[in-house]
């Protein structure tokens, strides 16, 4: 039997390394003894029945018989009226074939005391927290609370966000999914666009703070003519801002598609100080405001513009794994269960360097992950586009 780890150790080494995954030869807790639960947080994302379906099956495997579900995020501990939902192999087999969460989602949640006032009065053993950067926060906080309380509690989390955003992981699952859903939309914008008289496509995609899904959907449609990331400034009017090089394209080539990110160009917007129930800053509407210069621009200088915006988002997040995800979801979720049975509290399991590891979740929400615009796949992005530099 080993003793509760709670991460004493030197978060350098685990960066660098990692802690070895999958099962021990011992474990700390008797699974016939182990109350455990699961939790979904944040927004959807494709992948999240898989990772809830992997974790039931691989706590069976345990001998674990006291599995629940916590419904609607964090907010499932403490809203009146919501029940935990008892869980097993036969309830999870097929949750896989669908999209969404099983047990539903919710941004935000109680203090941080009141939820772990309830994994006590619930005597939950193991909580597993599937959520991107702030419910990653939310789990070490959980952590740290029963630290204090000298609770063995093995909170481990399993990250999940579309925009591939989390630090020192490789990928997150659903981002594979994101990037071939989009290519619906911007296909749709491509044939609109060329088979329209001076057509543009416009398609919106998801990214707060990080162009990772649409760096890599343009990347891999190969229509894309301009690609806008959170992460490269650029300008809309003048000599070299992006307007200019749209009459460029009708000129040239008839036609073009323009694919941003949701968090792309907000200094050129009005910032707003208001905050979503995670506490992330409700972003002003880049897209609806691309549209909209872009139909000003071609209508102040008389030329026409056939002009097709599309928002896909719900559309991108809301669908089911595809087979790139379901695996990577399948290791995740029984990795994070092999964690807690070792004994394992306050870290996330990912792929790091092409290796699966676990990870002190304070190291990795230090900040989000971004693409780096002297990166090469940032270069091959702007050789396929073709786009200048818009300054």
């Amino acid at each position: 039997m080993c003793l509760l780890i709670l991460l004493e150790l030197s978060a350098l080494i685990l960066i660098v390394a990692g802690w070895n995954t999958g099962p021990r030869k011992e474990i700390y807790y008797e699974p016939e003894e182990v109350k455990a639960a699961i939790v979904t947080c944040g927004g959807l994302s494709p992948g999240l029945n898989d990772v809830i379906r992997q974790i039931v099956f691989t706590l069976e495997t345990y001998g674990v018989k006291n599995i629940v579900g916590i419904p609607f995020g964090y907010r499932g501990f403490f809203e009146k009226g919501l029940k935990e939902m008892p869980l097993s192999r036969d309830l999870v087999e097929n949750i896989n074939l669908s999209g969404g969460s099983f047990l539903g989602v919710s941004r935000g949640g109680a203090k941080t005391s009141e939820i772990v006032d309830s994994i006590q009065a619930r005597r939950i053993d193991m909580l597993f927290v599937i959520g991107g950067n702030g419910s990653h926060a939310g789990a070490n906080a959980i952590h740290e609370e029963c630290r204090k309380r000298k609770l063995k509690v093995s909170v481990v989390a399993v990250p999940k966000t579309i925009d591939n955003d989390i630090l020192f992981m490789d990928k997150t699952f659903g981002f594979d999914t994101a990037v071939e859903e989009a290519q619906r939309a911007i296909n749709s914008a491509y044939i609109e666009a060329r088979s329209a008289y001076h057509g543009i496509g416009l398609v919106k995609l998801m990214g707060r703070s990080s162009g990772f899904i649409a760096m890599h959907a343009s990347l891999s449609s190969g229509q894309i003519d301009v690609c806008l990331i959170p992460e490269v400034s650029f300008t809309l009017d003048g000599e070299h801002g992006v307007l200019q090089h749209l009459e460029h394209l009708l000129n040239t080539k008839g036609f073009c598609v323009i694919c941003v990110a949701e968090g792309a160009g907000q200094d050129l917007l009005q910032k707003s100080n208001a905050t979503d129930a995670s506490g992330n800053v409700i972003l002003s509407d880049f897209g609806v405001h691309m549209q909209q210069k872009i139909k000003k621009h071609f209508k102040d200088i008389g030329v026409p513009a056939d002009l097709k915006y599309i928002d896909p988002t719900y559309m991108v997040r809301a669908c089911r794994a595809n087979a790139s995800d379901a695996i990577l979801c399948t290791v995740l979720g029984q990795n994070a269960v092999h964690e807690a049975f070792a004994g394992f509290s306050g870290i996330t399991s990912g792929v790091c360097n092409t290796h699966y590891v676990y990870l002190p979740i304070p190291e990795v929400i230090t900040a989000p992950k971004h693409v780096n615009p002297n990166s090469r796949m940032w270069h091959r992005c702007l050789t396929s586009t073709g786009q200048p530099d818009f300054h």
